[in-house]
């Protein structure tokens, strides 16, 4: 879970460029994001390389789902039994 503390995860890059080491290990740990600020706008985010792969797979999914929403919607969909050869098959190869 990527939730944000407003008090504690908004550093700017000052204080970031002088204890870089400890506030990796604190997202890391945390699994919370740092959003970094610089002349007092949010500049990047410092994400614990777990946390940000499970981000990408979490979009990933949403797409795949997506997709499938709206190719039901046009009809596209294929029966039970057909689409489980189908994944068989891609399993097999």
């Amino acid at each position: 879970m990527i939730a944000l503390d407003l008090e504690q995860d908004i550093l700017p890059l000052s204080e970031f460029r002088a204890d870089a080491a400890g506030l990796i290990e604190r997202a890391r740990n945390s699994q919370r994001a740092l959003v970094l600020t610089q002349r007092g706008r949010s500049t990047a985010v410092v994400l614990d390389v777990a946390a940000y792969q499970r981000l990408l797979n979490e979009i990933e999914l949403l797409r795949d789902v997506q997709i499938s929403l709206r190719q039901l919607g046009e009809g596209q969909g294929v029966p039970h039994q057909e689409a489980k050869r189908i994944a068989i098959t891609k399993l097999q190869s």
